[in-house]
């Protein structure tokens, strides 16, 4: 009786300080799915971007990177699917597709909760970019690399020349990740982050474990004080 009263009365407690030295966290109260961290900070020879950040943009849209720099696109988990998409400054919504002027161009293809890496390979042309979701495009969702803002052919002109086509935009076939690129190239198909690694689940079992082992020695006193 002593032993079973014991373990009733510490079992509340046991649990309690094991929720405040970073005990297990509270019953989820939603089954929507975490959103992807940020981009971290760029860093020696890598520029990080986020998809859709505060809106249908890439942050940042337009920047500059030298050869042999990788940039990377975070995808976020926001339930839309998005797209890094190679175009040119003629057809700013329209997939480059190889011609006698160049090689096909890189696409994550339509995703989420992924990221996606280019190198860039030639850092004396300007590399175009837009997302191929339906829709997007038109409403500006577009980018550059190395673009010459002193020429007409910059990124505001890339921007808006995207923006005019708006609704008119025409729907692009998703056919998964395109590697390879023009001035730049992807070797890989988007990946995951890292985030979905099961480091919480990994968390959770240490914890689990400790809880456990705590409760294990609690019940191996009393019943030495039972006897």
């Amino acid at each position: 009786m002593l032993f079973t009263a014991g373990v009733a009365f510490l079992l509340p407690s046991l649990v309690a300080a094991q929720a405040g030295y970073g005990g297990p966290p509270a019953a989820p109260t939603s089954n929507a799915p975490a959103a992807v961290p940020t981009a971290p900070p760029n860093a020696a020879g890598q520029v990080n971007v986020n998809v859709a950040f505060n809106g249908f943009v890439f942050s940042p849209a337009n920047f500059s990177a030298p050869t042999n720099t990788s940039v990377t696109f975070w995808f976020p988990n926001t339930g839309i699917d998005h797209s890094v998409t190679q175009s040119s400054f003629q057809e700013p919504c329209t997939y480059l597709v190889a011609s006698s002027n160049n090689t096909a161009g890189f696409d994550s293809g339509l995703t989420n909760s992924k990221q996606f890496t280019i190198i860039i390979t030639d850092d004396t042309k300007p590399i175009w970019f837009h997302c191929k979701q339906v829709g997007h495009c038109g409403m500006g969702m577009v980018g550059s690399i190395n673009a010459n803002e002193s020429s007409p052919n910059g990124f505001a002109a890339f921007q808006a020349a995207a923006q005019k086509i708006g609704s008119a935009e025409v729907q692009e076939t998703d056919n998964g990740a395109v590697t390879g690129g023009f001035n730049a190239v992807a070797s890989l198909a988007p990946t995951a982050t890292g985030s979905d690694s099961g480091g919480s689940t990994g968390s959770a079992m240490r914890i689990g474990i400790s809880v456990g082992a705590v409760l294990l020695g609690s019940v191996s006193v009393l019943a030495a004080m039972a006897y």
